[in-house]
């Protein structure tokens, strides 16, 4: 039986790993695979899945991986499933904005056990094993204490399609009006992160993906915060995501603006 630390510790190299190889192309021009309305698809993020892919199945090859840029193995039936984001936060990176980062979850038998997020640019690695305590670099990490909506730092995500866009900008203007400020990094994973870490209280977006929060959503909660997914597709990998540190009333905020 392999050791879940060993899990996390081949997760952590793959992340980082990945990162610098990232980190390493900052600067260089980028070549763009496909260009969207709100969304850039870069080679590179391809490329960062195939390095972290190769090192997972190399390590572990009976395991099935989900991906943003595809999967490997069967997902479906597979007793271990990595879901990783090779790049979370690339358009910022496309317009060199130094606020990305690589996402890698193990879940086993559908339960999430292990999560690894990397922001190569400021060299911190947030990890933590579902159930235990939540790191940064090695150092345990806490949510905030703050309890009043008032005081609180909140990231409002706005969405792209299917009407999310406009819901989420509803939502923006009601919630900027309680809290102390709003924020939009551009990466869910490091928003989550940010939260655990207490740097900031809550996170919404109306349209988010499975690998976008996997890893992160275990960092959070083994820090003490809180999340609720609403899967807004049969298969389970688009919907919605409040997450907070289990304080700030940020549900019943939201209920008031519905």
């Amino acid at each position: 039986m392999t050791d879940v630390y060993e899990q996390l510790q081949v997760a952590q190299q793959a992340a980082r790993t990945a990162g610098e190889f990232l980190a390493a192309h900052f600067s260089s021009a980028k070549q763009v695979d496909a260009e969207y309305l709100h969304d850039v698809k870069l080679r590179l993020d391809r490329e960062t899945q195939d390095i972290i892919t190769d090192m997972l199945k190399r390590r572990f090859p009976q395991d099935a991986v989900l991906g943003e840029e595809g999967t490997q193995g069967d997902v479906e039936s597979a007793e271990r499933v990595w879901i990783i984001d090779p790049l979370d936060g690339t358009v910022n990176y496309f317009y060199g904005l130094p606020l990305f980062c690589v996402s890698v979850a193990l879940y086993e038998y559908g339960k999430p056990l292990l999560g690894c997020v990397y922001d190569p640019m400021q060299r911190e690695c947030f990890c933590a094993v579902a159930g235990q305590e939540a790191r940064l670099n090695g150092s345990v990490i806490h949510v905030s204490g703050r309890a009043a909506l008032s005081e609180a730092v909140v990231f409002i995500g706005h969405g792209t399609h299917d009407g999310s866009g406009e819901e989420g900008i509803r939502r923006f203007a009601c919630i900027s009006r309680r809290v102390r400020k709003i924020r939009i990094l551009g990466s869910a994973a490091l928003s989550l992160c940010y939260i655990a870490a207490g740097r900031m209280d809550a996170y919404v977006e109306n349209r988010i993906n499975l690998w976008d929060f996997a890893a992160a959503r275990i960092i959070l909660e083994a820090a003490g915060g809180s999340l609720i997914y609403t899967p807004h597709s049969p298969d389970g990998i688009s919907g919605s995501v409040t997450a907070w540190n289990g304080r700030i009333p940020i549900v019943e905020a939201l209920e008031a603006t519905d």
